[in-house]
């Protein structure tokens, strides 16, 4: 048997950023970096909607002609208790069910969280503000020296510890601010749609960084976005 490749970073990145830190599940929903794991590590699991090779799991459901197992479009982010559960009995999870959890999971998140469309922008600034303050705290206190400009060793004791803030904390906080964003961004002025854009590829960085281990590619938090729908 050929060895498997490993999941490109790129793919990664974006199932990570696509499912916002929890579970694709909508029955579940979990934070894939649990608070009682200290941000050590993920509970994340890629899970393959249809398997590698002739045979298995959904296997009926594979798409005609050229088919790459390890696309993204083939791929959901599961907690492993999810993971197990779709595989154990997959007649009960076909592909049609997996693809539909992962194309609605923000909406679905972010009804659970609570998250809307608002009527006017001061209740937009409201809802961003406490999250927006809790991950500067943290950075406050916690950020290497120079911030994003500091030299990164991943296997420092320093940087161990920040990444721990990262990953479980400082990262949802962002998923979650950035879901609030997009639900009002009729809100926005043209000038703090470019902050956002910026935002989000702020927060790219960073999920490069700390979930993907790939180094040297963030950029600094955009200060528009500290005034945003004020």
């Amino acid at each position: 048997m050929a060895e498997r490749k490993a999941i490109p970073t790129n793919t990664r990145l974006r199932l990570f950023s696509g499912a916002s830190g929890h579970c694709q599940n909508p029955d579940c929903l979990e934070p894939l970096f649990p608070v009682e794991l200290g941000g050590d590590k993920h509970i994340a699991e890629m899970a393959h909607v249809i398997p590698h090779g002739e045979a298995g799991l959904r296997h009926e459901d594979r798409p005609d002609g050229s088919f790459d197992p390890d696309a993204f479009e083939n791929l959901i982010l599961l907690c492993s208790t999810c993971h197990t559960k779709i595989d154990k009995d997959p007649d009960s999870f076909p592909r049609n069910i997996l693809l539909d959890w992962k194309e609605n999971h923000l909406t679905n998140l972010a009804a659970k969280q609570g998250i809307r469309a608002y009527d006017d922008r001061s209740k937009a600034r409201a809802a961003i503000t406490g999250i927006m303050a809790e991950n500067k705290a943290i950075w406050d206190r916690f950020a290497p020296e120079h911030g994003a400009d500091f030299e990164y060793n991943p296997e420092s004791e320093v940087a161990k510890g920040w990444s721990q803030r990262m990953r479980s904390v400082i990262l949802p906080n962002h998923y979650r601010i950035q879901a609030i964003i997009r639900a009002n961004l009729g809100l926005a002025t043209e000038d703090e749609r470019r902050a956002f854009a910026e935002y989000q590829e702020h927060v790219r960085g960073l999920s490069e960084r700390h979930v993907c281990n790939v180094s040297g590619r963030a950029i600094r938090f955009p200060k528009a976005m500290e005034g945003l729908f004020s």
